[in-house]
């Protein structure tokens, strides 16, 4: 995943922070949704390959394999957990709101173990190169 930045500060150990402004998935026009609440600039931590200096525009990489995962966990596990419950409901020739409550049961189950899955594991975050200065 590449996006573009402005580098606002510098750090020892070759890294520096980098202000990414975030896109929005409606195009960008807040002036005429104000449906965004959220500040659209972030600042994230990222490896200085390029040696950037303060007030420079640059590109920055990230693991896209790193977001996908997250993505996966959050939406689709979930949704294929509903998706089995019901269709393991069906197969055993329960009603359909007995169908019905086994999705829920499937989705909560998914819920939880993504729940579980994320407390037993140490925290990581998404690393960010700076790439090339623009």
């Amino acid at each position: 995943m590449t996006q573009e930045g402005i580098v606002t500060k510098l750090f020892s150990g070759g890294m520096a922070e980098v202000a990414v402004t975030r896109m929005t998935a409606c195009g960008g026009n807040c002036g005429s949704c104000e449906s965004c609440m959220l500040q659209s600039e972030v600042k994230a931590l990222a490896n200085n390959h390029a040696e950037a200096k303060p007030g420079q525009r640059v590109v920055i990489e990230s693991r896209s394999s790193a977001v996908f995962g997250a993505v996966f966990l959050v939406y689709v596990m979930p949704l294929v957990c509903f998706l089995l419950g019901y269709g393991a409901a069906y197969f055993a020739g329960l009603s359909e709101g007995l169908c019905i409550l086994c999705s829920f049961i499937g989705l909560a189950v998914g819920a939880a173990l993504l729940v579980l899955s994320q407390r037993g594991r140490r925290k990581t975050t998404i690393q960010y190169d700076i790439t090339r200065i623009i």
